[in-house]
């Protein structure tokens, strides 16, 4: 067992080094769509590494021009959206501090926001817009935090104003992670004390795990208010992850 382990860890460094090589070294020189696909085929392999396979359940059409904001359970999340629909995403600052993956996720455009600066917020937002209406999809998870599998914490408003001022749908999304049977796969959560070490090397020693996406019906934010489109896009993904829809 402990053979398996460190040839599983040995893999994921080595895919690791390969994608901080590509996003310094290929990035800058290539288009925006190739780009997409390099970071769709990375993910996807980084995702099979750690055994988890990803699924798109029937849902709503995948908008190519959206803010996208979903449930938030794994440092997972980034890699599964990646693989399917590739996004520009706002992550919590901490995650700058992961092991490579946080240099990584930088490198790949992520943007960070520490807890509390509102400067900081307010010019990261501007930034976002101007994203949002040069035509890309940006991807943020509005709990601010992760939350047990099968809960939703509530969402924080606001980031949902990007979509307001760049005129753009906001599209949610449910992420879940189950086992063979169906049932919520418990070693991805990501929660208390939890640290990155300690969720790779569990999620590597347990069975595999399906990560399912689930693309919600877009919320059309022309005229609304940011708290309102927070509320809407909780109540949907808290009612995908119930099977209400």
């Amino acid at each position: 067992m402990k053979i398996r382990l460190a040839l599983r860890l040995a893999r994921v460094a080595v895919h690791l080094v390969a994608g901080l090589a590509t996003c310094a070294l290929v990035f800058p020189l290539v288009s925006p769509g190739t780009r997409e696909r390099l970071t769709r085929r990375w993910s996807r392999q980084l995702l099979g590494l750690c055994r988890v396979s990803v699924e798109q359940m029937p849902g709503a059409p995948v908008l190519d021009h959206a803010l996208i904001v979903a449930n938030h359970v794994s440092w997972l999340d980034i890699f599964v959206i990646n693989a399917l629909h590739p996004c520009r995403f706002v992550a919590k600052a901490e995650i700058r501090a992961w092991p490579v993956l946080g240099w990584l996720a930088a490198a790949a455009g992520t943007v960070f926001i520490a807890r509390g600066n509102r400067r900081e917020l307010r010019h990261i937002f501007k930034g976002l817009v101007t994203v949002l209406q040069e035509g890309q999809r940006v991807a943020f998870f509005p709990e601010g935090t992760t939350s047990r599998q099968g809960e939703v914490l509530p969402f924080h408003a606001n980031l949902f104003e990007a979509a307001i001022d760049a005129k753009v749908a906001v599209q949610p999304y449910a992420l879940s992670y189950v086992d063979g049977q169906g049932a919520f796969h418990r070693s991805v959560d990501y929660t208390g004390d939890t640290t990155f070490v300690d969720s790779l090397f569990t999620i590597l020693e347990g069975k595999p795990v399906i990560a399912r996406l689930q693309p919600l019906a877009p919320i059309d934010a022309t005229g609304a208010h940011r708290r309102e489109l927070a509320e809407s896009a909780q109540e949907a993904v808290g009612a995908a992850l119930r099977g209400d829809m």
